[in-house]
């Protein structure tokens, strides 16, 4: 049997971070009333006239920059046209001729290395309204009509449901850092459009394209490709032809339907936005947005697995969150141990976040707070049961380790004399437990560091603790 190849490009929709509209001062306050967030622009009125947003204008470019893009000096708006309810004024203010960025690329990891995913361009556009379909009837909410929507067209250098997932999840985290949208996918942030195709090997050209529509979720993205290819590949396979066409994805069947014969371009009638001046960027502003950049995922996760002696796994978790890596490299810097302050993050930090759903930025806890946390652990003021005892409580309310140990009287007990003692009075207790040890039983030793640990109220040197205990159980044997 013939070996195919799989062709897949993405067509990612990205809700900017702004205030207001595109062309419109209305709100995108989430969540409001239908229909509230509206005016005569946006609601596609005769005689309103569309003002350009140019801070929609300056996230686009700030995303293109991040990607490598070529940033157009002279770019222009378009008309594309079409009847559909969600679109009040007949057609869709978009760009088409002159795009605003141009090229560039997303590095991805893969099982099988790291690939380059190329970007075709990025446009801005306003976004529809949102339809939604109740049991007997539907309606249009306009509130979403005219949002900033930035869109990312990929080359098709996709092979794979995997590629597809690894090159959305380094997009997404790449705007993140940016900060020019929040990309939640729930909100409906973020969608892409899905095109897929397959070829016999050897053949150059791509195969018939078709494209699944409005997908806002990474899973649901992943099961739609895995079906489609799976149905195209079941088709041409038994002699079949693959036919143009959008198609949607139902998750309760796990399937892809077919929703029309796929639209060519020359269908939409662009035209030039009459109502629109063109946009005209010099070199100095984007020289000037240019130096405001962050630093990209990839070359943060590189950069604190070599400054910090971090293994690569953290470095990766880490960067993952830009607020997490911002935590964790000022708690690093604080107390010059990158290692420890890791340690505490992965383990400790992570499982608190988790637990309560929360983000590093809304909790209690300060980078201060930790790296000083560290300090006291390294310099045996406590132990680490201690500082474990701790941490929630700082994570919770705030506050300086420092001080909640010189309050409570918390710091470690290091005098050999005392723990002497309290080694002596554990082993008085558990005799059982030293005639185990004396009869070859080596963890009872563990036991009983644990009992003076108990006794000490948990402020012990354990490994003082455990070195007397084993002095003790030598002299005894």
């Amino acid at each position: 049997m013939s070996k195919y190849l799989v062709t897949i490009g993405l067509e990612t929709h990205v809700q900017l971070r702004t205030a207001t509209k595109m062309f419109c001062g209305c709100s995108l306050q989430f969540g409001a009333e239908p229909n509230t967030n509206v005016c005569p622009v946006c609601l596609g009125y005769p005689g309103a006239l569309p003002v350009m947003n140019r801070e929609a204008i300056r996230l686009t470019v700030l995303s293109g920059l991040m990607l490598g893009c070529e940033i157009s000096r002279h770019s222009t708006f378009d008309r594309k046209n079409y009847f559909y309810p969600d679109m009040p004024k007949d057609y869709q203010i978009s760009q088409n001729v002159r795009p605003l960025c141009l090229g560039g690329g997303v590095e991805i990891r893969t099982a099988r290395g790291g690939k380059r995913v190329r970007i075709n361009h990025i446009h801005l556009e306003e976004d529809a309204a949102k339809i939604n379909h109740y049991a007997r009837f539907s309606g249009v909410d306009f509130n979403r009509s005219g949002t900033p929507l930035m869109e990312i067209v990929s080359e098709p250098d996709l092979s794979s449901s995997e590629e597809a997932m690894a090159y959305l999840q380094a997009l997404k985290q790449i705007l993140l850092y940016a900060g020019v949208s929040d990309c939640n996918l729930e909100e409906g942030n973020m969608r892409s459009d899905v095109n897929i195709s397959v070829r016999p090997e050897g053949q150059e050209k791509l195969g018939t394209k078709v494209e699944i529509k409005n997908m806002n979720t990474f899973k649901g993205i992943c099961a739609a490709l895995e079906y489609e290819v799976a149905r195209q590949l079941s088709v041409v396979t038994r002699g079949g032809s693959i036919v143009q066409e959008t198609r949607r994805w139902d998750p309760d069947l796990g399937e892809t339907q077919p929703m029309r014969s796929k639209e060519n371009a020359h269908d939409y009638r662009y035209f030039p936005e009459p109502d629109l001046v063109p946009v005209e960027l010099d070199a100095g502003m984007i020289d000037e947005w240019r130096a405001a950049l962050p630093e990209l995922p990839s070359a943060r996760r590189a950069r604190m697995a070599a400054e910090y002696g971090i293994p690569e796994y953290d470095a990766a978790v880490l960067a993952e969150d830009k607020a997490n890596a911002d935590f964790f490299e000022a708690a690093a810097r604080l107390c010059g141990q990158g290692k420890a302050v890791s340690n505490w993050f992965m383990t400790e930090i992570m499982r608190l976040l988790a637990e309560t759903g929360t983000t590093i930025a809304s909790s209690a806890l300060t980078p201060a707070a930790l790296a000083e946390l560290v300090g006291l652990v390294d310099s045996g003021v406590i132990n680490g049961p201690t500082a474990k005892e701790l941490l929630p409580e700082m994570f919770r309310e705030g506050g300086m380790p420092g001080a909640l140990v010189a309050a409570r009287g918390l710091a470690q007990v290091s005098d050999e004399g005392a723990l002497s003692a309290l080694v002596a009075q554990a082993l008085s207790e558990n005799p059982r437990s030293v005639a185990d040890y004396r009869a070859g039983k080596k963890a009872a030793a563990g036991f009983l560091v644990g009992q003076v640990m108990k006794l000490s109220k948990g402020k012990a040197d354990p490994k003082l603790v455990g070195k007397l205990v084993a002095a003790r159980l030598s002299e005894t044997a």
